[in-house]
């Protein structure tokens, strides 16, 4: 699976960024996809990229600010003129369900497809796809959320190098040595499939986090994930206009992935008083805290 950034920028676009939106794209899982914030031309943005409007079953979005939701009465419309029948769910905050029905009606937008709003509160826990969805209440100037992804225990493996020295050549039997049955071979052996398998490999942990400043929740929807995506509007030496405008820099950003453990960090949310040449200078900042981490731009992909 992995993370594909539709959109990169904070507050408005400019020529470089696009604002907030985020696919993730999941082959293993027959190419679901969930979007995460849904920003002005984010269906632009999805022209660019490899993403298919009819494959997106889930809209996660962190709060209401317009950079983060101006473009969803336009994807959830050209989802349905592209022929889409299949459900949508959209979640997030309280206000979300007035802000899509209102646009919806005004426009006179004729959705095919069942479209389901769940607004999300703090704590929220929703079995969703191959996840499970942690809500946390981030610290905005409005209501805004994180979503930790912990993914099901994936089976173990087959231990073909166990099969392969003990005799047992492949065929329609490693079917059910793989789902653990005892079976007798053709030369007489009994063997028991639970012998052959791997452990269980645990599930790939994602958080993706809205708009924050420091908080302890950040750090809680973070603990131990396989990659951290927070939001980085300012730089180091900003921490007073970060804490005034409910944002964060890229040093805070570091020190939520340091403390969770997190194995990696990407920025985004990245504002437009930095230029592509500022963000050498943003990465170092952020690397004197926690070195496993990137800086988003748009079209950015991140394979787990």
């Amino acid at each position: 699976m992995e993370l594909l950034f539709l959109g990169t920028g904070a507050g408005i676009p400019s020529k470089q960024r696009n604002v907030s939106s985020l696919a993730l794209i999941m082959p293993e899982y027959k190419g679901d996809t969930w979007l995460f914030d849904c920003g002005e031309a984010t269906q632009h943005q999805i022209l660019e990229h490899p993403v298919r409007l009819g494959k997106v079953s889930r809209i996660f979005i962190t709060h209401l600010h317009g950079d983060h939701i101006y473009g969803l009465p336009g994807v959830l419309g050209s989802r349905s003129f592209q022929g889409a029948e299949t459900p949508l769910t959209v979640y997030g905050p309280k206000g979300l369900r007035s802000f899509i029905e209102v646009a919806m009606q005004t426009s006179c937008t004729y959705l095919r497809y069942p479209l389901t709003i769940h607004e999300v509160e703090e704590g929220d826990t929703l079995k969703e796809g191959p996840f499970t969805v942690t809500v946390g209440k981030l610290d905005h100037g409005i209501p805004c959320f994180g979503y930790r992804l912990q993914e099901d225990e994936q089976p173990g493996a087959l231990d073909i190098e166990k099969l392969k020295a003990e005799g047992i050549p492949p065929g329609p039997h490693y079917q059910e040595i793989k789902q653990g049955k005892t079976l007798t071979l053709p030369d007489g052996r009994v063997i028991n499939g639970q012998d052959y398998i791997h452990p269980p490999k645990p599930g790939r942990i994602l958080a993706i986090l809205g708009d924050t400043r420091p908080t302890p929740s950040a750090e809680a929807l973070a603990q131990h994930a396989d990659v951290l995506v927070h939001e980085s509007t300012y730089g180091a030496g900003q921490e007073g206009l970060a804490t005034a405008h409910h944002h964060s820099t890229c040093v805070q950003a570091a020190t939520v992935a340091k403390n969770a453990n997190a194995k990696a960090l990407i920025l985004t949310h990245i504002s437009s008083r930095f230029m592509e040449e500022d963000h050498a200078q943003l990465l170092k900042e952020a690397q004197t805290v926690f070195t496993a981490v990137q800086i988003a731009h748009d079209g950015f992909r991140y394979q787990l």
